[in-house]
């Protein structure tokens, strides 16, 4: 009788348990750089994420969370147009993110800073 007082939830392993609200969900880095660039992402942030303050801001490595990207690229308060959910879906968004996310360092492309 005990297992059917178990709910669903009870029995989903922790693999499988949705990601928390701070963290990103999963995307291919290599999709969302072929997103980043056809969507024209690059014309303002650069082609690494590296921004310009003539143009647009850094996006990476180190984005902001996830909930807040999305929510600015949907909605944003500047001079960036909305890419709303008929323009930039949600799993596109998602594979931008994730190639914004591994970009790296700067510094880490200097050798003499290594």
């Amino acid at each position: 009788m005990a297992v059917a007082a178990q709910t669903p939830a009870a029995q989903t392993p922790a693999a499988q348990t949705p990601p928390s609200p701070a963290a990103a969900p999963a995307g291919n880095a290599e999709t969302g750089k072929k997103l980043y660039a056809s969507y024209g992402c690059y014309q303002c942030h650069g082609h690494e994420a590296q921004g310009s303050s003539a143009t647009g801001p850094r996006l990476g490595p180190r984005p902001i969370a996830f909930a807040a990207f999305s929510r600015y690229v949907r909605q944003p308060t500047g001079q960036m147009p909305p890419y709303t959910v008929k323009v930039v879906s949600d799993a596109d968004l998602t594979n931008i993110y994730a190639f914004v996310s591994s970009r790296p360092a700067p510094a880490a492309n200097i050798p003499l800073l290594k």
